[in-house]
């Protein structure tokens, strides 16, 4: 959906404008992330789809949920998306100010897949090698995935390391079949 990228796009700058100056990236990374959740909600998500409630309504039930977890600035910018119907594109926007809090913040969120749980001391290491190699810090979160038989794989926004065995068979049938 790369209009709803090329719209989130300014909003989401705006905020990490907003919050930068503020000192307050870590507070905002949270206040978005949280109301992204609750308009993910497939019942939220119903009544911001709904053209019937007017935008002083949906915000009154936004806040109504929501409303304790925002100071007044991200209140009022909630408020703008709303009142502009762009509230369902807030996943983006969160996702968006992440991005550009880790790039502010010289942070790289690295997702380590693996079949099975990878212990502590395996964690580290990879996260120091990926320090090393990237040369920024490493925010890792980890997942299983069965499917890729052993071995890992390894995501950093672009950057893939695929040492799975399921990649290697694939890689190895390609190469057959070519």
């Amino acid at each position: 959906m790369a209009e709803a990228s090329t719209i989130a796009r300014p909003y989401a700058q705006a905020a990490f404008e907003v919050a930068q100056e503020s000192k307050a990236l870590e507070s905002w990374s949270q206040a978005l992330g949280f109301v992204a959740a609750v308009v993910a909600d497939p019942q939220m998500r119903a009544l911001v789809g709904n053209p019937k409630l007017t935008p002083a309504q949906l915000a009154d039930v936004l806040f109504a949920i929501c409303g304790d977890r925002l100071d007044k600035t991200q209140g009022n910018f909630i408020r703008l998306l709303i009142e502009n119907r762009r509230l369902a594109l807030l996943p983006e926007i969160a996702a968006r100010f992440d991005a550009l809090r880790a790039e502010a913040e010289k942070v790289v969120n690295v997702q380590l897949v693996s079949a099975v749980e990878v212990d502590k001391a395996t964690q580290k290491k990879i996260a120091n090698a990926l320090k090393k190699r990237l040369g920024q810090s490493v925010n890792l979160s980890t997942a299983i995935d069965e499917r890729i038989i052993g071995g890992a794989i390894i995501r950093a926004g672009d950057f893939v390391i695929d040492g799975s065995v399921a990649g290697q068979l694939d890689r190895l049938a390609s190469e057959l079949t070519h």
